[in-house]
Formats: structure tokens, sequence, C-alpha cells
């Protein structure tokens, strides 16, 4: 009957009701119980104003829906290292890095079978120790080169997680540090000991008072001082190409104005053979974006390695062209004995010699390919290594146009020497 009321107003009525039934009980008045009954649910929906409004009845609780509990399979597809889940000493669940590495018949497998290394079986037959365990280094897993670190954490049910993390690169850049470190020292260590050693000889009355030995000493002297000196300038340089790697040179540098730069410095400084340098330049080549100063090294440490190693007499070829694809090519050729093919992929690496003993009495560092390729890959583009033996050594390198810049409508192509610009170049 109350149904269409609020709450309020139901207990208004009802106390109205009590106060009408205590009036017919103390007076036995029909009349007044009626009256008094009638006024006061009047005045108590009059009071409250919520004659029209239902009783709220009370909501049932809401229920928040539960999002659906992922598979093991899809959180463990979602690591990027190879992940395994071992239950009683078989693999139950492996992720796609896992099955790439180890194979795809490694579930259901004992886990001793599946990663069939010597320190991981070792660390997986062990019981699950209570406090955590560091990592297992695992050498030679997967390719003979490659370092990984084996994690095992303990989970439900004796069951463990056996994650594989990839350590291969740090591995590779700290044996780079190493050895960049000793032999940077030990390229240091030689003309040093060689200069105490003349400074002692000297020292000696009688080596000292003889201007013959002296002045031939001061001279080894001074070409040791120089090597070091060549050394230092050349790490320095490569240590300041490293950290400018992640600025993209945006210059334009004309390539073919660069090369007689350097060609007409090497011939003022006289520098052994700098007659030999033949210039093959493509005068409608595209300015290419880049550092004006570091290019100049490329085109330095090229034309003077052709130059050492070359046959006397023999062209320093030096050539300039865009390819079909818009690349601008240069390329530095000698006729030498050449390198053999298994030499071409190390030569870039740092210290690195084909012949140290000669490279060493030539005047070489050991850091002239290192520092180009780091250049080429500064200005983002190419670098490349032909050689035949006995034939000769072409080194090219591929540079992306300047974005600003487009060829001259006419194209002419220019040979010179460094004696005459007459002299056209017979390939």
């Amino acid at each position: 009957m109350l149904q269409g009321f609020g709450t309020r107003t139901v207990t208004a009525i009802g106390l109205v009701v009590i106060a009408a039934v205590a009036v017919f009980l103390l007076e036995w008045n029909l009349q007044a119980a009626i009256i008094a009954l009638v006024g006061g649910i009047a005045a108590a929906l009059v009071a409250t104003g919520t004659g029209d409004q239902p009783i709220e009845s009370p909501r049932p609780p809401e229920v928040v829906p539960q999002a659906p509990v992922p598979h093991l399979q899809e959180v463990i597809e979602a690591v990027l290292g190879p992940v395994l889940i071992v239950a009683e000493g078989l693999v139950t669940h492996a992720n796609a890095a896992a099955t790439g590495l180890l194979g795809n018949h490694i579930v259901g497998e004992d886990v001793r079978v599946a990663i069939r290394h010597p320190g991981a079986a070792e660390r997986l037959a062990s019981p699950l120790a209570s406090t955590p365990q560091g990592p297992t280094n695992l050498v030679g897993l997967g390719a003979r080169d490659q370092h990984w670190e084996m994690h095992v954490t303990p989970a439900t049910n004796g069951q463990r997680i056996v994650h594989l993390i990839d350590r291969t690169g740090s591995y590779a850049a700290e044996r780079m540090r190493v050895d960049f470190v000793a032999n940077a020292s030990h390229e240091l260590r030689t003309p040093l000991a060689s200069i105490l050693g003349y400074i002692e000889t000297l020292g000696d009355d009688k080596a000292g008072e003889d201007a013959q030995v002296r002045g031939r000493f001061l001279k080894i002297m001074f070409d040791e001082a120089r090597r070091m000196q060549r050394l230092i300038e050349d790490l320095i340089s490569l240590s300041r190409i490293e950290a400018e790697k992640y600025r993209l040179p945006d210059r334009a540098v004309d390539l073919a104005e660069l090369v007689e730069e350097v060609r007409s410095e090497l011939l003022d400084a006289q520098a052994r053979r700098s007659a030999d340098i033949v210039a093959d330049l493509d005068l409608g080549v595209p300015a290419v974006a880049g550092d004006r100063a570091q290019l100049s090294q490329i085109l330095h440490n090229l034309i003077g390695n052709a130059m050492k190693y070359g046959r006397a007499g023999t062209p320093v070829t030096v050539k300039l062209w865009s390819d079909r694809l818009g690349m601008v090519r240069i390329s530095v050729a000698d006729e030498g004995e050449g390198i053999a093919p298994e030499h071409l992929p190390r030569l870039t690496e740092r210290f690195y010699r084909v012949d140290p003993g000669r490279s060493r009495a030539a005047g070489g560092t050991g850091l002239g390919l290192a520092i180009v390729k780091h250049i080429v890959e500064r200005h983002r583009g190419r670098f490349d290594v032909a050689s035949t033996v006995g034939t000769g050594t072409t080194v090219t390198v591929m540079l992306p146009p300047h974005a600003k810049t487009s060829p001259p409508p006419s194209a002419a192509v220019r040979s010179t020497n460094g004696l005459s610009d007459a002299i056209v170049i017979k390939r």
C-alpha cells in the first residue's frame, strides 16, 4: 500500500498513526482519533514533500567484471629473450625465442637435454636454493662466440622459470676495449722505449761526442717522437668522431673542389709520390651533406695509403661520380701488391695491419681505415674495399647528396694529374 511513497514519508505516517491510536486510547473518542489521523497524514505529506516519490529499494552490489587471466604461454611470449618453464625437470612451456635458439622439440624434453651446456646442466640439476643465486654464464650456446646469462627463478608448485639473456654485445664491447687499451699501450711503449734507449746512449761521453752517431740517433728519436705524435693525434681524432657520430652533418661540400684542394696540399708539402695522383672528376656530381674537415681527412687517409702501398711510378687514381641511385661515389685506387681476401673483413679494426712491419716502416698508425669507417658512418654513407693480389686495391666511399643541391645542367668530366690538367686517364 505504501510502496509509492518515500522512506521519510512512510516513517512520518507511521508516527501519525501511532499518535492517533494514542488519542483514541486516552480519550476513547473515535472522531478525534480519525481527525488526528487524517490531519497528521496530510501534514506529514506536506512536510516531507515526497508523496510522489517511490521508496528506493536497496540496489544489489555492483559486480565489477573480471579481466580474463592471460594464459601462461601468452605471458612468456611477451618476453623478448628465451624463456622456459620447467616442472619436475621437464620443459612444459617455451616461448618463440627459446624454440628459435634451442629448437622446436624442447617442449616435453629434459631441460638438461634442451639446454645442452655443462654449466646449465649443473645449475638445473641442483635443488632450488632458499637464497637468490646469481646468473650462470653460458658461452657457445647457439653459436661459438655467443655469451648468455641464465637466470633461474623458483615459481609455484616447484616449477622453475629459466630466462636466457644475450650478453654477446656487452662481451664484444668489453673485449674491444681491452684490446684497444693493450694495442694503444703497445704502440706508444715501443717508440718510447726507443727514445729512452737512445737518450741513454747519447748520455755516454764517447757516443755523445761523435757528431755522426749523435745525428743518426737524434734523427731516429725524432722519427719515433713523430710516430707517437701521429698516433696520439689519430686517437684524439677517433675519439672526436665517435663523440659526434649522432650529429648528422648538413653542410653542402663540393667533393670535386675538395679533391683538388687535398691534391694541392700534398703537392705543396712535397709528399712522396704526390706527383702520381691522378684525378678523374665528374664536375656534374652534386654536393654531399658533410663535414668538410672530416671528408678531407678521409681523402688524406685513403690517398696516403695508396701512395704508401702502391708501386712506385704507378698512378694513384681518385675518381668521383654519381651512380644510378643518386649516391655520390669517390674511389681511390692504387696499383700495388693487393690484399689477400682473408684480411679484407678486418681492415677497419683499430691497429689491425696486413703487414705490421711494413706499415710501421711507412709511418702508419693502424688507425687510418678505422677513422675512415667512423666518418663514413657519421655521414650515413657506405664504405667498400676491393682488392686483387698482385693488381692493386680500390677503396670506394658512397655518400648521400645534399638535399638542397642538384647537379648543373651540363655535366663536364675533367681528368687531371699532378703535372698537367690535359692528361686523359686510360682505364
